[in-house]
């Protein structure tokens, strides 16, 4: 058997651990910011439903809701405070899942890194062997060999974090993908809306919107996990899905022509967000596909020619 076979195989094994390694200590990073960034929209949603319900609350009784009540717009007022207290529940609901997914996330990363822990020590060990033994036997091909051995390497692991971002990116151009089905259910309903559809428009106009909305928090998660592989490939990547205005089924209260175009209006602007999201998705993987093909072809040729030193 050759001599360096397998010092190189062992080698090889541990560089991926190190690698490995690496990349986890890197996504524990990621998602760490993740936590503190939803920490901190979670404390602001949180104020906004206490003052979402102080509104209702002053509405139902007290100055303002007598107030109210003589100038005739009482219950108009409180089905639109009461719809902005479902909503801001319904926001900060959303976000605690989203902290929940983000700690479980966290959680499995630090297992894992304690699995791998000692990659480097390990590694840096076998090098020295290596690099004994090349010494002692003076084989001319050694020191080459040594090099494939961390570019193959090196080169299994981007591929891998590449596979890991496209399927990813796939995963999430599903769920935004999802989300703009529906809104352009939503808009469809809304022109239906506009020109005379009345209650029953409404209605499906607001089915549409509000599935939109639960289904963008999936949207949400699955952008958050492709940020984070994204990150692993080394591109820099904030996605966020913009927010669905649900609130919109109290303007049964005024509904005209004006208000009608105006929920019109802010479904197309809704709808061109996640479009730009959708397209931003398309690109990274089809950039994402096209690194694959040259890492694939990188593997094919190292591995060959460290086929051919070893078989020479």
């Amino acid at each position: 058997m050759d001599p360096f076979e397998e010092l190189d195989r062992r080698l090889t094994e541990t560089r991926e651990r190190v690698r490995w390694f690496d990349h986890l200590a890197a996504r524990r990073t990621a998602i760490g910011q993740q936590i503190r960034e939803v920490g901190d929209l979670v404390a602001q949603l949180e104020r906004r439903l206490a003052e979402e319900r102080r509104d209702v609350e002053r509405l139902e009784g007290g100055l303002s809701g007598f107030l109210a009540r003589l100038a005739g717009s009482r219950e108009e007022r409180l089905a639109k405070e009461r719809a902005e207290a479902v909503l801001a529940g319904e926001r900060l609901v959303g976000q605690r899942v989203r902290l929940d997914a983000l700690r479980a996330d966290l959680a499995a990363t630090e297992r894992d890194l304690a699995a791998t822990a000692g990659a480097h020590d390990d590694y840096q060990q076998l090098l020295s062997e290596k690099e004994l033994l090349l010494v002692e036997g003076g084989d001319r091909r050694g020191q080459r060999l040594m090099e494939l051995s961390g570019r193959l390497a090196d080169t299994r692991a981007d591929l891998r974090e590449h596979d890991e971002a496209v399927q990813a990116g796939k995963e999430a151009g599903q769920w935004v993908g999802h989300v703009l089905q529906l809104l352009g259910k939503a808009r469809g309903a809304s022109t239906w809306d506009m020109l005379g559809g009345g209650a029953f428009a409404d209605a499906v106009e607001r089915h549409h919107l509000v599935s939109a909305d639960q289904a963008a928090w999936k949207a949400q998660q699955a952008l958050d996990t492709f940020s984070r592989e994204l990150a692993d490939v080394g591109w820099t990547a904030q996605l966020r899905m913009p927010e669905i205005d649900t609130r919109w089924f109290v303007d049964v209260f005024f509904d005209n022509i004006i208000v009608d175009a105006l929920k019109h209006q802010r479904i197309n602007k809704t709808r061109a967000a996640v479009a730009e999201t959708a397209r931003f998705i398309d690109d990274s993987l089809r950039a994402l596909v096209q690194n694959q093909a040259i890492l694939s072809q990188r593997l094919a040729d190292l591995t060959t020619e460290r086929e051919q030193l070893l078989t020479t």
